[in-house]
């Protein structure tokens, strides 16, 4: 197909994001079988860390699956995974400090937050409307769309790009938070390496959106050549 050769583009993303992928699995694994000596269980490390801030309204919930750990700014909870809401360990209380970064962002305006949560919608049209137009305007010869199409998915690459700050900026949060708490040196060494493993996974996804711009736009050119 005509668009084939261009696949080529995506693999040095494919690459990272595998990388990113195992990176993070094993490096929360590795440290979740650590048990800090803090003590605390994750949920207990939720409520401590919002209360600290100020933030007595937020709600802790307990949700499925691995890792699925999330702040929802709109309905005002920190969800927390079965990997994370009971453990002590230190890779646990590292991702539950890390979305409590995300809700102090929140209480505080953190300003690459307030624009990321701006440009959700638009966000969320993009990755799954763009190669729907780009592709039909293709078929039916129609340069209108394919750009409409870019256009669309542009919104969605800046939408990745604007989440590496939030992200980097929660992790670090989560970083002092703990060493505030009294966290031992060797357990927040820990937590970093963790994070970091985790920030890899923005960074690839990143990676992968600009890279599906370029390979949308080679196409594009492509196609504009043949008239």
């Amino acid at each position: 197909m005509f668009w084939d050769p261009t696949f080529i583009v995506l693999i040095p993303a494919i690459i990272l994001a595998a990388y990113a992928q195992f990176l993070v699995s094993s490096r929360f694994s590795q440290y979740s079988k650590v048990r800090s000596t803090f003590g605390y269980t994750g949920s207990q490390l939720a409520r401590r860390l919002l209360d600290n801030a100020g933030l007595y309204d937020i709600h802790i919930e307990r949700v499925r699956g691995n890792l699925t750990d999330h702040y929802d700014s709109r309905k005002r909870v920190v969800r927390l995974s079965q990997a994370t809401h009971d453990s002590s360990s230190i890779a646990a209380l590292g991702v539950v400090a890390h979305e409590i970064g995300h809700a102090i962002q929140d209480k505080e305006k953190y300003a690459p937050l307030v624009v990321r949560n701006a440009v959700v919608p638009v966000a969320q049209l993009g990755s799954s409307l763009s190669w729907i137009l780009f592709v039909i305007g293709l078929l039916i010869v129609s340069p209108l769309l394919i750009r409409v199409g870019i256009l669309v998915f542009s919104a969605f690459v800046f939408f990745t790009l604007v989440t590496l700050p939030v992200e980097f900026n929660a992790s670090s949060r989560a970083k002092k938070l703990l060493a505030s708490m009294g966290m031992p040196s060797t357990e927040l060494k820990a937590v970093g390496s963790v994070l970091g493993a985790a920030a890899m996974t923005y960074v690839a996804s990143t990676a992968t959106a600009i890279l599906q711009l370029l390979r949308m736009l080679l196409i594009a050119g492509a196609y504009g050549s043949r008239d």
